[in-house]
């Protein structure tokens, strides 16, 4: 099946029901997304600092109706304006799922049933290891802390640093 084949030479990224196809999401996921751990300093919590799991796709302006499809097809998340003053002609926008419910019930799911093909799908396995931990109230305690930064830092080539 060709999923870009259309009328207006866009994109097109649905079957004939008219919904977003899997595997296209996963193809989107594996080139425009990310599945990150943030770890900030917070003195309002427990542990003094704030476990961040999100997923995030990025794109464009122009492309912006691609992202509330993805909104709409995993039925949670939201999408933020990234305002640019640069050089670039057009602003970014990004579609993310931070709520742990919403990743757990909806996300994670979905890329178990349809697994990423690059190397991005070990960031997913890391970040589902984290959000166990997290469930598991592990980074409570400053060895479960310390086992999240560990594994957050070997996801997208970065250091975690608190």
């Amino acid at each position: 099946m060709n999923h870009y084949a259309s009328s207006d030479n866009q994109p097109r990224a649905d079957n004939q029901q008219g919904r977003l196809d899997p595997w296209w999401i996963v193809g989107f996921a594996d080139g425009e997304g990310c599945f990150s751990v943030s770890i900030f300093k917070n003195s309002t919590t427990k542990s003094g600092v704030q476990v961040f799991p999100e997923f995030v796709v990025t794109q464009g302006e122009k492309s912006l109706n691609t992202l509330e499809d993805l909104k709409r097809y995993f039925n949670c998340g939201k999408i933020y304006i990234n305002r640019r003053s640069d050089n670039h002609r057009e602003n970014l926008y990004r579609y993310c799922v931070r709520s742990m419910k919403d990743l757990e019930d909806n996300v994670i799911p979905f890329f178990n049933q349809y697994q990423l093909k690059t190397a991005k799908n070990n960031d997913f396995v890391i970040f589902c290891r984290i959000l166990t931990l997290l469930k598991n109230k592990e980074h409570l305690n400053k060895s479960g802390l310390d086992n999240i930064k560990s594994l957050a830092s070997t996801m997208n080539r970065r250091k975690i640093r608190i």
